[in-house]
C-alpha cells in the first residue's frame, strides 16, 4: 500500500506519462475503443480498488492541491482558442442549430433524470450534471463541474463510462449519417447556399512549439490559476453551485475568451499542454474511486442512451421546421457529445472546405459546456 502522499502523485503521473506515450506512438487498435483518458481512469480506480492507494488524508493531501491548480489552469489553455470574432462569423443559422443541439441534450437529460430519480443514488444529479457538461464541451467541462459539485468519485465513474461508450457509438452513426446527406436535405428542402461563405476558410498557420510558449501555456496558466484560487475564496458563496471553485472558473474562463482575442491566444502548446493537466485532473478522481458498486453502470448507460435519442428527435423535427441541412445538425450534435477531438472530423467527411465550422462549433461548446452542467444540475437537485 502506498501511504507517502508524494509517492502517489509520482505514480498517477507516471502512468499519465505511459499511457500518453503509448496512445500517440503504438497506434494501438485498442485507444481506438478505449481513450488514454479512460484507460486511466480504468487503471487508478482499479489500483484504488485493490487498496494499492492509502485512504488518509496524508496520503491524498498531495495530489489533491495538484488537482486543485491543475483545473482551473486547464480551462484557461483550452479556451485560447476560442476566439469570439470568428464564432459570431457563424451567423445566425449555425449559432442557432448550435443552440438547439445544446438544449435539447439538457432538456432531455433533466427529464430523463426526473423519470430515473428514484433507481439512482441520492447524488446521481451531480455526476449527470457532469456528463451534461461533456456532452455540451468535453471532458474538461465533465471534471470542473465534478469538482464544483463535489459528485462522489465512486460513481463517477458511471458518467466517463458512460460518455465514452455512448460517444463511440455517436460518432459512428454521424459518419454513417454522410451518405444520406443529399436525400435529408431534400426532405427538409434546406438551401445550403448559406455555407459558401464558410467554404474554404483558412486556418492559421501552426506555430512551432519553443520553450518560451511553453513557458508561457505552462507557468503562466499557473499563475493564472493560483490568483483565480484566490480571488475564489474572497467572493461570497450562493447555494450550492456558486462557491469559491465556481469563481474560480468563472475567472479564467472569461479570462481565457479575452486572452483568445489577443497574440497571447495563438501561443504554441496551450492545447497539448491543457491535455496533459486533464490527465491528472482524471488520474486525482479515479484514485478515490471504487468498483464495488459497478452494478448500477447499465442503469447510466439506458439514461445515456435514452438522451441521445431524444435528442436526435429534436434536433431532426428542427431541421424539418426551419429547414435545415444534415451538415450543420451532424456537426453541431458531435461538437456537443463529442469535443473538439471529433467535430472537425465529421465536419470534414462532409465537406473538407467546411472544417472551421466543426472546429468553431466545439469552441462554442468548451465555454458554455461547464456553466450548462452546473445549470442542469441545480434544476436535477431540486426535485
Amino acid at each position: 500500500m502506498i501511504t507517502d502522499g508524494l509517492m502517489m502523485l509520482g505514480v498517477l503521473l507516471g502512468l499519465s506519462c505511459v499511457i500518453i506515450v503509448l496512445e500517440r506512438t503504438t497506434g494501438w487498435k485498442l485507444f481506438r475503443y478505449v481513450p488514454g483518458m479512460v484507460l486511466m481512469y480504468l487503471l487508478c480506480a482499479t489500483l484504488n480498488s485493490l487498496g494499492v492507494f492509502g485512504q488518509d488524508e496524508a496520503t491524498r493531501e498531495p495530489i489533491k492541491q495538484v488537482k486543485d491548480v491543475v483545473l482551473p489552469a486547464m480551462i484557461f489553455l483550452f479556451l485560447f482558442g476560442c476566439d469570439l470574432r470568428k464564432i459570431i462569423k457563424l451567423g445566425p443559422k449555425l449559432l442557432l442549430t448550435m443552440f438547439v443541439a445544446s438544449a435539447s441534450i439538457t432538456v432531455s437529460m433533466i427529464g430523463v433524470y426526473a423519470v430515473f430519480r428514484a433507481a439512482l443514488h441520492p447524488e446521481a444529479w451531480k455526476v449527470l450534471g457532469a456528463l451534461l457538461a461533456s456532452w455540451n464541451g468535453g471532458s474538461a467541462n465533465m471534471v470542473a463541474v465534478q469538482d464544483i459539485l463535489q459528485a462522489p468519485e465512486n460513481i463517477f465513474g458511471y458518467a466517463l463510462i458512460t460518455d465514452t461508450i455512448m460517444y463511440s457509438i455517436w460518432l459512428m452513426l454521424m459518419f454513417g449519417s454522410v451518405p444520406l446527406s443529399d436525400r435529408f436535405n431534400r426532405w427538409t428542402k434546406a438551401d445550403t447556399s448559406y455555407l459558401d461563405v464558410h467554404a474554404g476558410a483558412e486556418e492559421e498557420e501552426k506555430r512551432p512549439i519553443t520553450v518560451a510558449s511553453l513557458a508561457i501555456t505552462a507557468f503562466g496558466s499557473i499563475l493564472v490559476s493560483t490568483f483565480s484560487i484566490w480571488l475564489g475564496q474572497h467572493l461570497p458563496e450562493i447555494g450550492v453551485v456558486i462557491n469559491a471553485t465556481t469563481w474560480s472558473i468563472i475567472f479564467v474562463s472569461v479570462l481565457g475568451l479575452v486572452v483568445a482575442v489577443t497574440p497571447l491566444g495563438r501561443t504554441a502548446g496551450s492545447g497539448e499542454v491543457a491535455s496533459l493537466m486533464l490527465f491528472v485532473v482524471i488520474g486525482q478522481i479515479a484514485a478515490g474511486s471504487d468498483f464495488s458498486a459497478i452494478t448500477q453502470a447499465p442503469l447510466y448507460l439506458l439514461i445515456g442512451a435514452i438522451v441521445l435519442v431524444m435528442h436526435a428527435a429534436i434536433m431532426v423535427v428542427y431541421a424539418k421546421l426551419f429547414r435545415v441541412e444534415l451538415f450543420s445538425l451532424a456537426v453541431a450534435s458531435t461538437a456537443n457529445v463529442g469535443g473538439i477531438a471529433s467535430a472537425p472530423v465529421v465536419a470534414s467527411a462532409f465537406n473538407r472546405q467546411l472544417v472551421p465550422v466543426g472546429v468553431l462549433f466545439a469552441l462554442i461548446g468548451t465555454f458554455i459546456g461547464t456553466f450548462v452542467g452546473l445549470f442542469a444540475a441545480r434544476i436535477m437537485g431540486s426535485f
